[in-house]
């Protein structure tokens, strides 16, 4: 019987060879089949002929072959590693790693969502005679072993949400949160509450939760990782991957492939070797913490020697986060950081946190972020121009501190103490002098002076509702820029003729004097991004900051290089995103800019860090801060997870900006999909689109190759992201100007002092 197991091992040890190398076959795995072969052959013929010795040798001789081949491992092998039904799941670290748990939320397919698991656990740890539990909140998508109800764990945007509501429950509890990460990425539907939308929520509360959070990658797919990836410490399984889109994705797109066409394995393994995507990739650029080896060709569930070093791992780890903010370190903090993981069990230390180390553990988290994709950008100002910005940005920040914080404090007691002795002063006037007052009215009464009729004449017009004939009140036809296309003598259709039978528009006046928008049924055509610049934004007489960092091509992407320069000289820009201050209506704020034309508008680590550095400059001068994204298609896949790494750093440097009390509006138009979306523009309370614009996560192609769901044609469109809650208003674009001026007035955070 033993002997038939040890047949029925190496069998699967075999099948799963092949499974990871594909139609890769080379001498090794021709050896251990060739050599399996024989050994079944004979059992087949004379059972019990195989001696427990010859597969003692045999075995060996796998495990000496697996090391060999664990060696050549490229990295979509380590992709098919990952994606293997025998490949460790989170069911297994939770029943070989922590010493009891409870799962929440849930069980199997009776689940909010089988693909996010959630379990309180802990480790039982020995303190002298004492035996003591270290409670943690366990959160990590679950794949299973094949379990078609776990959806592969890709996870719907109502599993993220159980994922938040537990983080939240661990920070009450003070307790640690341990989250894996075990995804190809989000289920790309935008079902209430929305997979973008979700997402960003996840983002920016982990930008500040209160608990230190160890991530653990072994699958990392995008915007589903970074929906519980954002941690204090992050470890990844030396085999996993990690990546802003899967390597079939990637070649999808290089190849210009349509829908139901499949990429060559040639150009998958290609894509899959450009993106960066391994652990030691990961580890270089300084997105995880530390890999941890994993045995040759993969953890599986009977590998239980690293079910223990993960255990140490995670402890580790934990220890490592909680004393870096403990007040009293004393020898144990110098001794965990001395320390490997195998002593990890050794030293204990307790894990829950005072509020002052709370405080101190999000500050060397958002630090930490801050500090990401340095390398993966260009940044051409000199030395001169940046410790002249320096000092300014010092200057800026102590004249808000000292107008704001000290004399405006001191002003705003003085205000109120004053408005509430006026408020005192005008009712005892009003009681004392209504009496002479009436007296006086009925022996004046019929007779009007012209003063009197000029005062009643300023009274109504101040107090009745604007353009009451014509309803909106549209700005005027005298635009600052006008449309090249404004100078084609032809006609245009809408797109709406068949259903509002709009007449045909002649060019000149529908890109000219009606800027884009169809006066018959408002369908909005597109719209060049520096129409919204000079005519919203006043973008002549602003001061634009930063032009001078720039993309690059930080993975060395092969013809990547030429496609950059192509949208530099085209769009006369470095980067897809503009900054600059403006004034609106008198209202000074900073903008961002996302800028379609430029990549599609997508986000690397040129434009993070511009968009990092926007807020940070509202903050310090106390201005609100805009966003319009012209447009933009996601994250750049090019960058890899130096694309990828802006979702959580510009994420955090919003919360920052919002906890310090800033107004953070974003203003969607045209196509506005993926990464941005998912994160630092979607967390925004207040976000707004122009009519005509589409919102999501995913493209339709995308859902419809990912899901297997036909996509409606307005399953984006602007009305359906407002009904849902993702947006939260649709703007005519000829009002733009005139609502951002009343958002600046009625909307925002308490350090908003030009109200």
């Amino acid at each position: 019987m033993d002997a038939e197991r040890q047949i029925q091992n190496l069998k699967d040890r075999l099948t799963y060879i092949r499974d990871i190398f594909g139609s890769k076959e080379d001498d090794s795995i021709r050896l251990l089949a060739a050599r399996l072969g024989e050994v079944l052959e004979r059992e087949e013929m004379t059972p019990g002929r195989v001696t427990v010795e010859e597969l003692s040798r045999l075995e060996d001789l796998f495990d000496f072959s697996e090391r060999k081949l664990d060696a050549s491992l490229s990295p979509m092998d380590r992709v098919r590693i990952v994606r293997h039904p025998q490949r460790i799941c989170l069911k297994d670290i939770l029943e070989n790693v922590y010493d009891n748990y409870t799962e929440l939320g849930g069980r199997g397919e009776f689940n909010i969502d089988p693909s996010m698991l959630i379990a309180r656990a802990y480790f039982s740890r020995r303190v002298g005679e004492k035996f003591v539990k270290q409670m943690v909140m366990v959160i990590g998508q679950e794949k299973g072993h094949g379990e078609s109800f776990r959806n592969g764990g890709s996870v719907k945007p109502w599993g993220n949400a159980k994922a938040l509501h537990y983080m939240k429950v661990a920070e009450t509890e003070n307790i640690p949160v341990h989250t894996f990460v075990f995804t190809p990425g989000a289920y790309p539907v935008e079902d209430w509450p929305g997979a973008a939308q979700q997402i960003a929520r996840n983002l920016y509360e982990m930008a500040a939760l209160r608990a230190p959070v160890i991530s653990v990658f072994s699958e990392g797919g995008s915007g589903g990782a970074e929906a519980v990836g954002l941690g204090d410490r992050r470890i990844m399984l030396s085999h996993g991957y990690y990546s802003v889109i899967s390597p079939e994705g990637a070649a999808a797109i290089e190849g210009g492939l349509h829908t139901g066409i499949r990429a060559t394995p040639e150009l998958i393994e290609k894509c899959a070797e450009r993106l960066c995507i391994t652990a030691g990739d990961n580890l270089r650029n300084g997105y995880v913490d530390r890999v941890l080896q994993e045995p040759p060709l993969g953890a599986r569930p009977n590998h239980y020697d690293f079910f223990r070093e993960l255990r140490r791992e995670l402890i580790q780890a934990t220890n490592e986060a909680v004393s870096e903010v403990k007040s009293m370190k004393l020898f144990r903090a110098m001794a965990i950081r001395a320390s490997r993981s195998d002593d990890a069990e050794s030293i204990f230390m307790r894990w829950n946190l005072s509020s002052s180390a709370l405080s101190r553990l999000v500050e060397l988290r958002q630090r930490k972020y801050r500090a990401m994709s340095r390398h993966a950008r260009l940044d051409g100002t000199g030395l001169v121009k940046r410790a002249v910005a320096g000092a300014k940005g010092a200057v800026d920040a102590t004249h808000s501190f000292l107008r704001y914080d000290v004399l405006g404090k001191q002003k705003k007691r003085l205000d109120a103490m004053f408005e509430e002795l006026g408020a005192e002063a005008h009712l005892v006037r009003h009681k004392l002098l209504m009496p002479f007052k009436r007296s006086m009215d009925k022996l004046l009464s019929g007779t009007v002076s012209e003063q009197g009729r000029k005062d009643i004449q300023v009274h109504e017009e101040l107090t009745r509702l604007s353009c009451p004939e014509d309803g909106a009140c549209l700005s005027g036809s005298e635009w600052t820029w006008i449309s090249p296309r404004s100078q084609e003598d032809k006609t245009v259709s809408c797109p709406n003729v068949r259903t509002h039978h709009c007449p045909d528009l002649w060019a000149p006046d529908l890109f000219g004097d009606f800027a884009g928008v169809c006066p018959n049924c408002g369908h909005h055509f597109p719209m060049e991004y520096r129409w919204y610049l000079e005519n919203v934004f006043s973008f002549r007489e602003s001061r634009e900051f930063n032009q001078q960092i720039e993309s690059i091509n930080p993975l060395h992407y092969e013809q990547f290089d030429l496609k950059l320069d192509k949208a530099k000289d085209k769009t006369r820009l470095k980067s897809a995103c503009i900054t600059f201050e403006t004034a609106i209506e008198g209202v000074e704020a900073v903008v961002a800019v996302l800028c379609a034309p430029f990549r599609g508008g997508s986000v690397g680590a040129a434009e993070g860090e511009k968009f990092i550095r926007a807020a940070e400059r509202a903050g310090r001068k106390r201005q609100p801060f805009i966003a319009y994204v012209h447009g933009t298609a996601g994250i750049r896949i090019q960058e890899g997870v130096n694309g990828v790494i802006q979702m959580p750093r510009c994420t955090i440097a919003v919360r920052r900006y919002i906890d310090a009390g800033g107004l953070y509006l974003v203003l969607y138009d045209t196509n506005s999909y993926a990464g941005p979306v998912a994160s630092f523009l979607g967390c925004s309370p207040y976000q707004f689109a122009v009519q005509s614009s589409n919102i999501g996560f995913a493209g339709p192609g995308v859902i419809a190759e990912t899901t297997g769901m036909p996509v409606a044609p307005d399953y984006h469109r602007a009305y359906h992201a407002l009904s849902r809650g993702h947006i939260h208003g649709i703007w005519d674009r000829r009002e733009v100007r005139k609502n951002l001026h009343q958002s600046l007035l009625t909307m925002g955070g308490r350090n908003l002092y030009y109200r």
